[in-house]
């Protein structure tokens, strides 16, 4: 009994201190062992009373407060926060100002692409049942009244209802341009940092293999403790540079996407609206 309380005790503080168990393995063992020859079989009827301290002893409660204080390994965030000052605060701190603006931008563009987004064949029908009753300003009234760029370009061609039908391609043509234009507004700032991100690394690596080599010279002999500094700083400014890139080209994959996707249902509400237009045409024409 008394072994598996020593046990759990350890097991708690290891996963409290946020992993790295099996680098601990070596001094815990210590402890371990000196419990289990505390170990003091119980006779029948007895019980097992008082702190903690009593039953482990001064020494091993001394050893295990000793582990929590340093901690069983290291957070995340504490390993990341470690790295980024090894890695030269003056470069670091560039790759981390293009990883925030460029989530800015990806942020910005994630919410008015998804605001954008509306049931494009639900108001087509809504528009076709208006233009059936040849209610072509309570059609223009719901485009007006719904956001996005389908309801745009439906209003567009709304408004030259009554002219040819090459007019009426051409404006909507037009005003589905703009509306791209839109919707990638930003997006090159993105590729930017896209790419300036891994550049800023690759600049630090370059930076600290020159820091190696001077301090090469200045002792005037080549060791791995010389060397270690410079190259450390080479290879964490590239890696965050990468991990940077990485990152805003996930949301600058997935932002495309959704620019694909408009696109897609603005050419087909426009083929939709053409043809609403020339049945509208057609009706007219046989009245007359």
């Amino acid at each position: 009994m008394m072994r598996r309380l020593f046990y759990s005790l350890v097991l708690s503080g290891c996963l409290l201190g946020g992993g790295g168990v099996a680098a601990q393995v070596d001094s815990v063992t210590p402890v371990v062992a000196a419990a289990d020859s505390a170990v003091v079989p119980l006779a029948e009827g007895d019980s097992v009373t008082g702190s903690i301290e009593e039953l482990i002893g001064d020494e091993d409660m001394a050893a295990l407060q000793e582990m929590q204080q340093q901690g069983l390994g290291v957070g995340l965030h504490e390993q990341l926060k470690s790295k980024f000052v090894e890695g030269s605060a003056s470069f670091m701190s560039l790759v981390a100002l293009a990883l925030v603006l460029g989530l800015a931008f990806c942020i910005e563009r994630i919410i008015y692409l998804t605001l954008s987004e509306i049931n494009a064949k639900r108001l087509l029908r809504d528009i076709g049942q208006r233009m059936a009753e040849d209610d072509v300003e309570g059609a223009k009234a719901l485009c007006r009244d719904t956001r996005g760029p389908v309801a745009s370009i439906c209003l567009q061609g709304l408004d030259h209802a009554d002219e040819p039908m090459e007019a009426v391609e051409r404006s909507i043509m037009g005003c589905g341009a703009v509306q791209t234009a839109k919707m990638e507004k930003g997006c090159s700032w993105i590729k930017l940092f896209i790419a300036v991100a891994p550049s800023l690394g690759f600049l630090g690596t370059v930076i600290g293999m020159v820091m190696a080599f001077d301090q090469i010279q200045e002792a005037g002999d080549i060791s791995p403790t010389i060397v270690a500094s410079g190259m450390k700083v080479a290879l964490i400014t590239t890696i965050f540079g990468i991990i940077v890139a990485i990152i805003l080209q996930v949301f600058y994959n997935y932002i495309r996407s959704k620019i694909e996707h408009l696109t897609s249902q603005m050419e087909e509400s426009a083929i939709a609206l053409i043809d609403l237009l020339q049945r509208r045409q057609l009706r007219k024409s046989d009245n007359v």
